[in-house]
């Protein structure tokens, strides 16, 4: 573009020169020649405009010329003042998130297929991911990562937060399923150590009942007294039994949360399992299983996507794009959200686009903005030659007509 201003003006000297020779020739060629004259005078002065918004024109350096490198400063502050008005105030960034669904972008996002630009973005991703998986020491992340849950652990009080699940369980009886699963523990290790029980007690009979045979007996009947009991406490939920158990339960709970001495008990119980090698060597296996887990769906997706990890995602992404409550409280969240980076990180960002752009060279900022509006300037020179050339016309004309 321009090139073809730049030729639009030597057509201009061109056809000034013609006119000039053969003027006397007719009377036209005096309209010609106006037109000619100024539409170099206007091709000329549209030229130097647009060129001094980047440069001085032909290198010299005129007044009020390069007025974008020489201002850059301003323009990076006027830049960042604008987005900080109109972009990054608060109540800006909740009306534009108040008019977008962002939870059913996301539901439709990930029922998409992998085919197409989205399929592209999505494979890109998780090859990243993958390779950035792979790239990592797993030895010192894993050491890394395990120290960091140790850490964390230490300043967690183990103690109080057991006793307040205990209780809930309690409360709510989601203990009950334990405790019978325990009670069938019990009668399995019972059936499975019979000879043990009866030896124990023939070796305690005295020496006339095992001479009679009546120890025989008296175990067989303390194997089915127990075997009875066990049945009892199973089937019913009331059994005096179970209540006792459930008041040690209960009185567990209160003391793991008010009881000094076995508060620190526990914590001394939960500093030698944190000191264990062995606690750090299984560590080690979960998160080796886990990063190769991760790293075979990710060079696997198709796979991933066929088994429980991708019904998983599918039925996410239909319940994000069909439930409207669900929708309501994500929008909610991420409105909240981005209101609150707007809020706490809206001036860094600014100060962020105003060092960027102070920090360019005053040839690379006019370099990109005249890149990108280059075009329409190169326009306006053209506009200015043909129009400056009609404006000598129209002066010629009434120079003729008075």
């Amino acid at each position: 573009m321009r090139l073809a201003a730049s030729l639009m003006l030597v057509a201009m000297a061109g056809l000034f020169a013609l006119a000039f020779t053969q003027e006397d020739g007719h009377p036209a060629w005096g309209y010609v020649l106006a037109f000619a004259e100024a539409a170099m005078v206007g091709g000329l002065a549209d030229w130097f405009a647009v060129t001094a918004l980047f440069r001085h024109p032909m290198g010299i350096p005129i007044p009020h010329t390069a007025i974008i490198p020489q201002k850059k400063d301003r323009i990076a502050e006027t830049m960042a003042g604008f987005l900080q008005s109109n972009f990054l105030t608060p109540h800006v960034v909740a009306r534009r998130m108040r008019d977008m669904n962002v939870a059913r972008a996301a539901g439709e996002f990930l029922l998409q297929k992998r085919d197409g630009d989205m399929g592209r973005i999505r494979s890109g991703a998780v090859d990243l991911f993958a390779d950035l998986l792979e790239s990592l020491d797993p030895d010192r992340l894993g050491k890394q990562v395990k120290a960091g849950l140790a850490r964390q652990l230490e300043k967690i009080a183990i103690s109080p937060l057991l006793g307040k699940m205990l209780e809930a369980a309690i409360a709510e009886n989601r203990h009950r399923p334990l405790m019978d699963g325990m009670i069938r523990w019990a009668g399995l290790t019972l059936e499975d150590n019979e000879e043990m029980v009866r030896d124990m007690i023939q070796k305690r009979a005295n020496a006339l009942l095992r001479w009679t045979g009546l120890d025989e007996r008296l175990s067989q009947s303390v194997l089915d007294g127990l075997y009875k009991l066990l049945a009892e406490i199973l089937v019913d939920p009331d059994h005096p039994l179970r209540g006792k158990a459930e008041e040690g339960l209960a009185k567990f709970a209160h003391d793991l949360q008010h009881d000094e001495e076995l508060r620190a008990k526990v914590e001394r119980i939960k500093a030698d399992l944190l000191a264990n090698p062995a606690l750090g060597e299984w560590w080690t296996g979960v998160w080796e299983r886990l990063r190769h887990g991760l790293i075979d769906m990710a060079r696997n997706p198709d796979a991933a996507m066929q088994g429980q990890f991708g019904s998983s995602i599918t039925e996410l992404g239909q319940t994000l794009r069909d439930d409207p409550a669900l929708q309501w409280q994500v929008n909610r969240l991420a409105r909240r959200t981005m209101v609150g980076v707007a809020q706490r990180y809206g001036d860094q960002i600014v100060q962020l686009v105003s060092e960027t752009v102070k920090r360019w060279d005053a040839k690379t900022i006019s370099d990109r903005i005249e890149s990108a509006v280059g075009r329409d300037l190169q326009f306006i020179r053209i506009n200015g030659t043909l129009v400056g050339g009609l404006v000598g016309v129209t002066i010629h004309a009434l120079t003729q007509l008075f």
